[in-house]
């Protein structure tokens, strides 16, 4: 499993987790920024306060727990994830249904910092903890001709009041070319700052995708196919004129209501400037390869 990947971000772009264990004391004894420079907090991240593991959990897209940012942490904890199984079928060897416990044994969990960047421009940096999603497709093993991946999410409608206002169809799904699913970055995060993953953050196993928009990550996998067709996938079903298929993260083509060349880091504070976004979200020299002579306007 060798790893191709280079990470300019570290602990110093997150909050350690006893300091956010004590952030709401000191921030209440202390006030403000001063209280984090008296307890030697890291360095900021880009200018930034770095994410803490609250910032992470409680503002978030979730929309079958509704459409706010609060809702997912509201509402999620009714959210039934044990047991959890995943369908695994399409263009693969070993297809079935795989206890998640089962599908993951004997793969390296490792922690990766990556940016994670919303396709309604504001941005965090999360410390994930997971498995390659490559992986994964090794062990079930895919087939000649596969050269896509798709997913979905769970439904579970008397656990998650989203579904049942049908704000957008479910069961939420979404896809990725076999070559994006098989590159070192993608991952299968199954936890955050080295604790079992939230379940209003997609509990118990979702996708990272760091160079991509935030809603091509989807959360609380129950079925991963592969295929020789492009997959549908949600938002780009529901408005392909604003939601490509592709959806990598990319300052020179904006959203149709709103520019995509700059930011809003979450945690930055009311007055934070914004921050330029990077091209891929900074992921550039890693997977600009897989886009050689794509025109990324027209395969947005």
């Amino acid at each position: 499993m060798a790893r191709r990947w280079t990470n300019d971000l570290t602990h110093d772009d997150v909050t350690p987790r006893p300091l956010w264990l004590n952030r709401r004391q000191i921030m209440a004894g202390m006030g403000g920024a001063a209280a984090l420079a008296a307890t030697g907090a890291p360095a900021m991240a880009q200018g930034l306060e770095p994410n803490t593991l609250e910032q992470i959990s409680t503002y978030n897209n979730y929309y079958e727990f509704g459409v706010g940012k609060e809702d997912p942490a509201a509402y999620a904890s009714a959210l039934d994830i044990d047991p959890w199984t995943i369908r695994v079928d399409g263009m693969v060897d070993r297809p079935g249904e795989y206890a998640l416990a089962d599908l993951l044994s004997g793969l390296q969990s490792e922690e990766r910092i990556y940016r994670f960047r919303c396709v309604e421009a504001w941005s965090m940096v999360v410390p994930w903890n997971g498995v390659e999603l490559a992986d994964v497709l090794d062990k079930i093993g895919v087939q000649s001709g596969a050269r896509y991946v798709a997913f979905e999410t769970v439904v579970q409608p008397e656990n998650m009041p989203g579904v049942r206002s049908r704000v957008i169809p479910f069961p939420y799904v979404e896809g990725l070319r076999l070559d994006e699913a098989r590159h070192p970055l993608t991952l299968l995060a199954t936890g955050i700052y080295g604790q079992p993953m939230p379940k209003q953050n997609g509990a118990p196993i979702r996708l990272v995708v760091p160079w991509k928009y935030g809603f091509k990550s989807i959360k609380s996998i129950v079925r991963i196919t592969l295929t020789d067709q492009q997959p549908p996938t949600t938002w780009n079903r529901l408005n392909s004129r604003e939601y490509g298929f592709y959806s990598n993260v990319n300052p020179e083509v904006d959203h149709p209501r709103w520019s995509q060349a700059s930011e809003r880091r979450i945690g930055g504070g009311l007055f934070s400037r914004r921050q330029d976004t990077l091209m891929f979200n900074g992921y550039g020299d890693e997977v600009a390869s897989l886009y050689a002579g794509m025109d990324l306007r027209e395969n947005y």
